[in-house]
């Protein structure tokens, strides 16, 4: 095993944690302390947790928001038919409420099951096998990823419907509110959930009432539609029941989301079980309401999707027309929508830090950071989410087909666990409970088929791709674990750690500094023997010459040991000094000395050789490294 020292700095810039007035990390550190807080005690852990009303803005606005293109993609399917097949939108729709209330009600139960969290990966490894719980992982991934995708493309979509001549700067308008929603998880999660509980309320008070006025007494009924009408002139497609499962199968986008109060208990406040059921059947019912009451406006006033104008932007201008009413709730609806990313942010960083603590994934994503937030994991969604958006130019109609498959993989594995976990526990009417999870894996299992076949050449492919490779990466990360777990066992040692009496302290020098003093004075603490070292090249003249008269002048009281090559290359004569010594039997210390600017820019004036030494080292030998930087008062 290789080990490794490296020097120790309270500052770490961009992490938030706590940086020495005058010391490296300067105005950025400051000012990154400023955007995300600062650092919290482990105490102070409950300030971050979720009450139900802050679980609807925290992890319920994807299942929610999704309203905003679940009628969307039911009438984009059917208008290839033509206008006569948009009239099974709304029993389409009965449907897919009918199918909510299934996965509400299983998932109160997957929450009083597994209240450590984790959903259909904690499901699927309790009784699915590791090969199942990997798939669901890697499903789930892909879902949180795609929904933060999809969540902001929307909302940015629905601002571009209401303002068309922002449609240039979609892309950039997506980055930036991804940008946006970052920071504030990196601020903790009860921080972004207080931030988007108004503007989540507006939404949905806003939408009920669009609804309401709709259904009761609609202001601009005959209101001229913007936009060329999608729906095909000559039918393109045969109405038939494999039109009306892709319609179905596409309508359930409306559903992500419903899961993710699951994969998120341990984020709520005690009793954390109570709270978190609360939330998901609060979730259901409000979904369900604006699911159907869209459901009926859409086929009363024979709603069609239009380019640049979506389904719901439609219905809210008849409602209301186009007056102030519509664009406010046009543009609570654009914040919401990419507020409801907040819903992935919320999981997927406690879902990797499962998956870390299984050995699937890097440890780090373990690992809280000074707001108690898994920042990994929001770093890694952010990036890949970021790459997806620009991929697909903030499209949502390009993305749809592709988290889908996710979403749904994850509610089959979740729910056919559920089966098992009900027949082992026999736990209290555990028959209907298992029958109500054999029928929700089956609806969700069928759901997910046609998805893959139907949306195969429209892009999912690139989904079933995508999760083997998951696989795969997690079966090599766990791999690796397995194989640094067994050179760690301590079950076979017999004896107690022995001090070491053959300690050699390698100093590296470039010249006779204050740095090198440092260095030698704090390798001198180690005990042992100290040399220094200096690579002379065959080119430089009489420098060696002229280091050795001033190291005999100043005469520290270690050796000095010249190393000699042809190549200009320091890195490759000191490793070979060291695996020599290694050779002959002494336990090495490598200690660099490096010059550590309290300003960033000035880093990059320094020539990094330390950092190149130290990493070759820890490649090459089992030497210990340790840095010892030297700060500079820039």
């Amino acid at each position: 095993m290789k080990r490794n020292l490296s020097g120790f700095s309270e500052s770490t810039g961009p992490t938030g944690s706590p940086v020495p007035p005058g010391h490296t990390g300067g105005k950025v550190a400051r000012i990154w302390k400023i955007l995300v807080g600062p650092p919290l005690r482990a105490d102070q852990v409950t300030s971050e947790e979720l009450s139900p009303v802050d679980g609807l803005p925290a992890l319920s606005l994807d299942a929610l928001t999704s309203v905003a293109y679940g009628p969307q993609a039911i009438a984009l399917v059917l208008a290839g038919a033509g206008a006569v097949a948009l009239k099974f939108a709304l029993p389409i729709t009965i449907a897919i409420v009918a199918l909510l209330a299934l996965l509400v009600l299983s998932y109160r139960q997957v929450i009083e099951g597994f209240p450590q969290g984790g959903g259909a990966y904690a499901v699927s490894r309790a009784h699915l096998g590791a090969g199942f719980s990997r798939l669901a992982a890697a499903s789930l991934i892909v879902d949180y990823t795609l929904t933060v995708a999809v969540s902001i493309a929307a909302g940015v979509a629905g601002l571009v419907s209401a303002f068309q001549s922002l449609a240039p700067y979609t892309v950039m308008l997506c980055l930036a509110m991804l940008a946006i929603i970052t920071l504030l998880n990196l601020r903790g999660l009860g921080d972004s959930a207080r931030a988007f509980l108004l503007p989540t309320a507006a939404f949905i008070v806003g939408l009920l009432a669009v609804i309401i006025v709709g259904i009761i007494h609609p202001i601009a009924p005959h209101v001229h539609q913007p936009g060329k009408s999608l729906v095909a002139t000559h039918a393109l497609q045969v109405i038939g029941v494999l039109l009306i499962l892709k319609a179905f199968s596409s309508g359930c986008s409306a559903l992500t989301g419903v899961e993710a109060i699951a994969n998120g208990v341990p984020l709520f406040e005690r009793p954390r079980v109570k709270r978190a059921k609360q939330t998901e059947l609060l979730l259901g019912v409000i979904l369900a309401a604006m699911l159907l009451g869209l459901g009926v406006l859409i086929a009363h006033f024979h709603v069609a999707p239009r380019m640049h104008d979506t389904v719901l932007s439609q219905v809210m201008a008849i409602s209301v027309g186009r007056t102030w009413a519509y664009y406010t709730v046009t543009i609570a609806i654009t914040i919401v929508l990419g507020m409801a990313a907040n819903t992935s942010f919320g999981g997927l960083p406690i879902l990797a830090s499962l998956l870390a603590r299984d050995n699937y994934l890097p440890h780090l994503f373990s690992m809280r950071g000074d707001r108690l937030v898994y920042t990994k994991g929001v770093w890694a969604l952010a990036v890949f989410s970021g790459l997806i958006l620009v991929v697909v130019s903030g499209n949502t109609d390009t993305l749809i087909p592709l988290f889908a498959i996710g979403v749904f993989t994850g509610f089959t594995l979740a729910q056919a666990g559920m089966v098992i976990h009900w027949r082992s526990n026999r736990t209290p009417r555990w028959h209907w409970r298992a029958v109500l999870n054999a029928v929700g894996a089956v609806v969700t299992g069928i759901a997910t088929l046609v998805f893959v076949i139907s949306k195969f050449a429209a892009g999912a492919w690139i989904v079933v791709v995508a999760v083997p490779a998951i696989i795969l990466l997690f079966q090599r990360v766990h791999r690796y674990y397995e194989v640094v777990g067994k050179e760690l066992d301590l079950s076979g040692a017999t004896n107690a750690p022995a001090p070491h009496d053959s300690l050699l302290v390698v100093v590296p020098i470039t010249g006779i500094t204050q740095l090198s003093m440092a260095t030698i004075s704090q390798a001198m603490t180690f005990g042992g023997e100290v040399v220094a070292v200096h690579v002379a090249f065959s080119d430089a003249g009489d420098e060696e010459g002229g280091i050795i008269k001033h190291w005999e002048r100043w005469n520290p009281g270690v050796p000095l040991v010249m190393l000699q090559t042809r190549y200009h290359s320091v890195i490759r004569p000191i490793t070979r000094y060291v695996l020599q010594a290694m050779h002959d039997g002494k336990d090495v210390v490598v200690l660099i000395g490096e010059m550590e600017p309290r300003l960033l820019r000035h880093r990059l004036l320094h020539n990094q050789m330390g950092t190149v030494l130290s990493m070759s080292l820890r490649r090459h030998t089992d030497a210990t490294v340790a840095i010892l930087p030297m700060h500079v008062n820039d």
